[in-house]
């Protein structure tokens, strides 16, 4: 027998499939609007207070809108600027036109400097980092067991990477650092996500290490990362104030507070190259209670010859070296790598500032560590600011 429906039961199964529906909103819809409600409630603020690169805007739906510029604006070859959106996985958002969207937490990535690799490093987020460049030159023991034993691959360096090995690393996003050399055209072509990291173009210390929040966005770790950089600011400030109480502005020509001076470089293949007045260490001379003796607008710097750099630096306090030197370097390996550094005031009343590169993890930690720079520096030009116990990391005077 064929059944067939009374008008009743079509109104009440009507009715029945009218609750589910209103049921499965709910329950289904109504969670979607509630946990995206939640994750914008949990934003912390990661806007930059000294870095100059990036910028960052909380939306209401929980989502972020990153914005990335060149902080010098030099030209140097990258795009003016990038735009991201920071999707919290689950919501299903739609980034705005004109942005990259990027879920988030992102799981793994690819990192191309130690300057990025350090930024994981005061987050305890190793795990995260599946690619890098190569490991010459590299000290964190986590990191080089971790490449040892493929958790993470080698992808060859910039301007000559292997797709393939991109590819092993089965990263969500690649931070790059956009140059000259460039070569992310061919792994543009993969579809992973390039990120530019442009921490190492900040001319201030602190906006150097203020990236650190800029990567706790993408993986997540953006509260730890806040807090990783208030304790920087506080130490690095805090240093800093002590320094700008020993020359009162209100007594500028008084010689009993005339600041130091100091230089940096070396002679390499026939050239002296010097950082410029604007550069990021120069900052830290000043910071630290010194003036450095290249006063210009220059950020980078230039190759001089050595007479105009004698010109400059021949009676300068201190001079600043950061090599690899192979064994213990000293001022007569100064001396014989260029006889005419023995004329330099600094050379004569032995206050060099030192630092090797191939004893110290200098650019592992140091973009993450400029209060402990500056604590090196001060405890040299004004070693009365420091425990008189104090022990570098970086920097000291040579031996």
């Amino acid at each position: 027998m064929e059944y067939k429906e009374t008008k009743t039961q079509r109104a009440a199964h009507a009715t029945c499939i009218a609750m589910l529906a209103l049921l499965f909103m709910a329950c289904g819809g109504g969670r979607t609007s509630k946990t995206v409600t939640a994750v914008a409630d949990t934003l912390v603020d990661a806007n930059p207070r000294y870095a100059k690169g990036f910028t960052v805007k909380n939306m209401d739906n929980g989502m972020r809108l990153v914005d990335v510029t060149d902080p010098q604006n030099d030209g140097d070859g990258m795009a003016t600027d990038y735009h991201f959106a920071l999707v919290p996985k689950g919501t299903g958002l739609a980034a705005p036109d004109g942005y990259i969207s990027v879920e988030v937490p992102v799981e793994r990535v690819i990192v191309m400097t130690m300057l990025q690799l350090s930024n994981f490093t005061v987050l305890n987020a190793h795990n995260m980092v599946s690619g890098i460049t190569g490991t010459k030159n590299l000290f964190n023991k986590n990191i080089l067991q971790r490449a040892e034993d493929g958790r993470v691959v080698k992808i060859g360096m910039e301007g000559n990477f292997d797709t393939e090995m991109v590819l092993a690393a089965n990263p969500d996003v690649i931070f790059i650092s956009p140059s000259k050399r460039g070569g992310y055209d061919a792994i543009r072509e993969t579809g992973i996500t390039l990120v530019p990291h442009l921490g190492y173009k900040e001319l201030d210390p602190l906006g150097q290490a203020e990236w650190i929040k800029f990567v706790g966005m993408f993986i997540g770790k953006e509260k730890e990362a806040g807090e990783v950089f208030a304790g920087i600011e506080k130490r690095y400030n805090g240093l800093k104030e002590k320094v700008n109480a020993l020359y009162p502005a209100e007594r500028p020509n008084d010689q009993t507070t005339k600041r130091p001076t100091v230089t940096s470089g070396e002679m390499h293949y026939g050239t002296w190259h010097a950082v410029g007045g604007k550069n990021y260490l120069a900052q830290i001379f000043s910071d630290a209670g010194a003036d450095y003796v290249i006063d210009d607008e220059e950020t980078s710097g230039e190759n001089l010859e050595f007479e105009k750099m004698y010109a400059l630096a021949a009676n300068a306090d201190y001079w600043r070296i950061l090599n690899s030197y192979p064994g213990e370097f000293s001022y007569e390996a100064l001396e014989a790598s260029e006889p005419r550094n023995a004329l330099f005031k600094a050379f004569k009343e032995r206050k060099v500032i030192y630092c090797n590169m191939r004893q110290t993890p200098y650019y592992e930690l140091s973009p993450v560590m400029p209060d402990v720079l500056l604590s090196d520096f001060v405890a040299i030009f004004h070693p009365e600011l420091v425990p008189a116990d104090y022990q570098p990391t970086f920097y000291q005077l040579l031996k």
